[in-house]
């Protein structure tokens, strides 16, 4: 399972980066606003440090207007891939875009149905929220499994992106439940990180090292 960082902190993804387990990046409206940057300015300054792939979303709410906004995007990178929700105007902006070899990754996906759909249409990648899924007391990973069986079973090559990932619980049971991809925030990739063994056998190493070099 390959790893994205869901966020638009420029400083975050350069931190993820510069560690080298990170393959891309995840932005959407919501994360720019609250960067309080202009979209398009962020877009293409994550696409130039980036060499993989970054979802940029389209706000427009009709499949021409979208496709319009997906052509925009792509002039700021060709590493830049078109976020369109999972909406019936999406689908036709999935459709046309994906005849013009132009990435698609079809987000807000809470069922299989709509992954399936969004396949079909032409979608590089599907994005289902397992987090938002789980505040609705049901199993998010449940989707990601169903998902990830429907997609093997016919040979369907739509990569599946777990989303609104919330805890290191969460990408591990994503990676178990067979994401290609799990797009995290950069606390949540922090976290991953950390075990108390790890900094107990450091802070036992660092101690005897200093111990062996005061005799």
């Amino acid at each position: 399972m390959k790893l994205f960082i869901d966020t638009a902190e420029f400083s975050e993804i350069q931190a993820a980066y510069e560690m080298g387990f990170v393959a891309g990046v995840t932005t959407n409206p919501s994360l720019i606003v609250k960067a309080h940057r202009d979209l398009k300015e962020v877009i293409k300054q994550i696409a130039d440090l980036v060499d993989g792939p970054v979802s940029a979303e389209v706000i427009a709410d009709k499949a021409e207007a979208m496709v319009k906004e997906a052509h925009d995007l792509r002039r700021l990178g060709q590493n830049v891939v078109i976020k369109i929700p999972m909406t019936p105007e999406g689908m036709k902006a999935t459709a046309i875009l994906s005849k013009e070899d132009i990435p698609v990754n079809v987000t807000l996906i809470f069922s299989a149905n709509q992954a399936l759909l969004a396949a079909r249409a032409g979608a590089t990648y599907v994005s289902p929220f397992v987090g938002r899924i789980d505040d609705m007391s049901m199993e998010g990973m449940t989707l990601i499994q169903d998902i990830a069986e429907i997609f093997t079973k016919h040979q369907i090559d739509t990569q599946i992106i777990a989303a609104s990932i919330r805890t290191p619980m969460h990408m591990l049971q994503a990676a178990k439940a067979g994401a290609h991809i799990a797009t995290v925030p950069y606390n949540v990739l922090l976290a991953s990180m950390k075990h108390p063994l790890t900094d107990a056998g450091l802070a036992r190493f660092m101690a005897d090292w200093q111990a062996a070099n005061q005799k």
